[in-house]
């Protein structure tokens, strides 16, 4: 529940009468060293959400632990005309210059109509979408958590009995078709037979359809569950009753799902956030368009579970080590979409930082689903 100030807050920010003072005080916000910082961090959902959130909201508690630094959060800030005002009212209230506004929907419009108002204040998005000629005050973050996705399919592959192992996905972006074809991909370099189920629900957070997809992929023979979805929660313990292996996303979920979980994909967030919060303190430049994956502690894996076999282990491990030492391509020729269009000839290869992959819009072949 959204407390009664931060919904007064949100109202008076959306008044004409407040559009007045706001480029003036955004402007008084030095972009110089500053010795004492405020921070601002926004989230769609609950900070306590078992993913996407948390893993930000963990992120926020070590920049907390900063000298210097007063952190600002507000949680349930919906993808809408809120997130303005609660962007405005960090601003103008608080004295925020560092704005961390996390969910994807945040960025287009409402970052870009607000950054231009507040030239003084840092604008830091997590997702894709910065590009030039964008407010330069605004930039983007995000990891190649697409290999953390690709080991959870390691150890898919080789806990898999049925050869189905399934996906509940939020919606049909990049980010999204991206971890779904790593995740079968690693499953395919143990069994190139196993296929991947993948049920869309239109949401981030759904509870009832998560569930209801989940019932759907095990109904349907799949063995292992995974998620892209913005809190777990549910896929995890709902697979785990239906006695299916779990690979976590966002944040650790081996409370959930007990000696059912596999791994997870996780996020590494405090480092990143702490990183940009020093550069700002030193009065040091925030590059505009900012990744990072498993060797820059961008994302981590979940310790492996119990039922993780010694040879799981070892190709674990061992496909590990090469993506930390770097140029990994889960996406090589030949390989086909799940239309029958070539995605990458023989000898071809996308590796984790080609940008090609962050404007994805298929599905590999062994993927059964459709992105419309």
């Amino acid at each position: 529940m959204t407390p009664p100030n931060t919904m007064n807050r949100r109202r008076f920010l959306g008044t004409s009468a407040m559009a007045l003072g706001a480029t003036s005080l955004g402007l008084a916000q030095s972009a110089q060293a500053q010795s004492n910082l405020t921070v601002g961090f926004i989230y769609v959902g609950p900070k306590d959400d078992f993913g996407y959130n948390q893993a930000h909201a963990e992120g926020a508690a070590a920049v907390k632990a900063m000298s210097g630094v007063t952190v600002l959060e507000e949680e349930n800030v919906p993808e809408s005309q809120d997130v303005q005002n609660t962007m405005e009212s960090m601003i103008n209230f608080d004295g925020a210059s560092l704005l961390f506004p996390t969910s994807f929907g945040y960025f287009n419009p409402h970052i870009l109509e607000v950054a231009p108002k507040y030239p003084d204040v840092r604008f830091e998005h997590c997702g894709g979408l910065w590009t030039e000629g964008n407010p330069t005050n605004a930039g983007s973050y995000f990891g190649y958590i697409g290999m953390g996705q690709y080991l959870n399919g390691v150890t898919a592959g080789h806990a898999t009995k049925s050869k189905k192992i399934g996906f509940v996905a939020a919606k049909p972006i990049p980010q999204v078709l991206n971890n779904i074809n790593s995740f079968l991909l690693g499953a395919r370099s143990v069994d190139p037979t196993i296929t991947c189920q993948v049920i869309f629900t239109g949401e981030w957070s759904l509870a009832v359809k998560e569930a209801e997809a989940t019932n759907a992929l095990t109904d349907q023979g799949c063995d292992v569950i995974t998620c892209h979805v913005d809190g777990p929660k549910v896929v995890c313990e709902t697979a785990a009753a239906r006695d299916a292996f779990v690979c976590g996303y966002h944040a650790d979920q081996s409370p959930l799902a007990g000696d059912k979980y596999l791994t997870g994909a996780e996020w590494n967030w405090a480092s990143i956030y702490t990183d940009m919060v020093s550069k700002t303190m030193a009065g040091a430049p925030i590059d505009n368009f900012v990744r990072g994956g498993l060797a820059d502690n961008f994302i981590k894996m979940s310790p492996l579970g119990p039922a993780v076999s010694d040879a799981a282990r070892a190709q674990f491990e061992a496909t590990k080590a090469e993506i930390i030492a770097g140029g990994f391509a889960a996406i090589k020729g030949p390989l086909k979409d799940n239309k029958g269009n070539v995605i990458a000839a023989e000898g071809q290869s996308f590796v984790e930082t080609d940008v090609a992959i962050e404007s994805m819009g298929y599905l590999v072949e062994g993927v059964i689903g459709s992105t419309s």
